[in-house]
């Protein structure tokens, strides 16, 4: 083994731990929704409002994030917010009212989104190190993550914990892990001055965003309403509640570890258009057969659907000839993260006027949206 090839391999495994970080972070909150929910005697509608401040943080953090990270450098935009990232979510836990709970899922969705862009930046460094599709794999292990926290989340749900205690855990460990990564070698990559703090994306941008927004949707309503989805509509009992999520983010995980390869075997175009059919199928199939077989099933087939997606579009917007990768992600995630956060509220607000199978249906319509713009948007190799 040459020093290169260490080098990389040393550099992938640095950027994947706070990858891995962000994932168990976030997926850590959203199987506890169902508590909290309960805890804070919410209604879908409630709920809905209260969801609304991540996608207010996360739209604000995202110009300044991508101005950050140029002024700055990824590497150390992404070591801030991997420690306070955590401790934001040990204070969720903590949260008593609506009003300080819909604060601080304002400060976790500012924070959560700017680790997303500085870490999505350090990964394009190192796909370019590599020289061939590897950013699959890093949204493989934030994936993994997420499987993660939902069977921790399911073993705390299990052995009595409320979300105070499990979410001490989880932050304690991660901050652990942020600290001793720290001293891993990381990609630097290039600080430019006087950037603008907003950036009109180009058509390019626009349309990888919009294949993004239709996907997120979709991933973000299996992050904050699948849980709620087995409660109430397929009516699972209490330790089988998390199996949708469950179920989502295991696909989602093994669709990412192996999207490399199918994009070097089949194309990225080719990869979109179907990952939209298998969104829009698997959601149908819940809506329509809402039993716990069916509903996992097609669970498990949102999860394959949208697996490819965000690192297809996030790695050819930090290829962008316009800006800077870190400008250029932030413009495509502004449109992106806008369908993950908006979606959620959204269906809490159609699930209370015309029930949560109605909002699953109106999201599925989404699914073909992918496919549509996939269609219709030019890819580099």
């Amino acid at each position: 083994m040459n020093v290169n090839t260490l080098s990389r391999r040393t550099h992938r495994w640095s950027i994947g731990s706070y990858f891995f970080i962000a994932g168990i972070t976030f997926a850590s909150w959203a199987s506890r929704i169902p508590d909290i929910k309960i805890k804070l005697e919410l209604n879908d509608a409630e709920l809905g409002g209260i969801l609304f401040a991540l996608p207010a943080g996360s739209m604000v953090s995202l110009p300044i994030s991508g101005w950050l990270v140029s002024k700055l450098g990824s590497r150390t935009v992404m070591l801030i917010a991997a420690i306070i990232y955590p401790l934001l979510l040990l204070s969720l836990g903590a949260a008593s009212s609506i009003f300080v709970l819909t604060t601080l899922l304002f400060c976790f969705g500012l924070l959560g989104n700017m680790m997303n862009i500085s870490v999505n930046t350090q990964a394009v460094a190192v796909e370019d190190l590599y020289g061939k599709s590897i950013m699959a794999s890093f949204h493989g292990i934030w994936s993994m993550a997420g499987f993660t926290g939902a069977a921790v989340g399911t073993l705390m749900i299990s052995l009595g914990f409320n979300p105070l205690k499990h979410f001490l855990v989880i932050a304690a460990v991660m901050l652990l892990l942020a600290v001793i990564m720290k001293f891993g070698r990381m990609p630097k990559d290039a600080v430019i001055g006087n950037q603008p703090l907003f950036v009109k994306p180009d058509m390019v941008l626009l349309k990888l965003g919009l294949i993004s927004f239709c996907c997120m949707a979709a991933e973000g309503t299996m992050f904050d309403w699948s849980g709620i989805y087995f409660q109430k509509i397929v009516a699972a009992p209490p330790g089988l509640i998390t199996l949708g999520y469950a179920s989502f983010m295991g696909t989602m995980a093994l669709g990412r570890f192996l999207g490399d390869g199918l994009v070097l075997r089949f194309g990225r175009k080719e990869i979109l258009q179907g990952s939209g059919i298998l969104i829009a199928i698997g959601l149908l199939i819940a809506v329509f057969f809402p039993t716990i077989v069916f509903a996992t099933i097609g669970f498990l087939l949102v999860g394959f659907g949208v697996s490819s997606v965000v690192p297809i579009v996030y790695s050819q917007a930090g290829k962008s000839d316009k800006m800077s990768a870190g400008m250029a992600l932030a413009a495509v995630s502004s449109i992106g993260f806008f369908g993950f956060f908006i979606g959620p509220p959204l269906i809490g607000f159609i699930a209370e006027a015309f029930g949560l199978q109605w909002s699953f249906g109106i999201i599925a319509l989404l699914g073909f949206g992918t496919t549509i713009l996939a269609g219709i948007t030019k890819f580099k190799n």
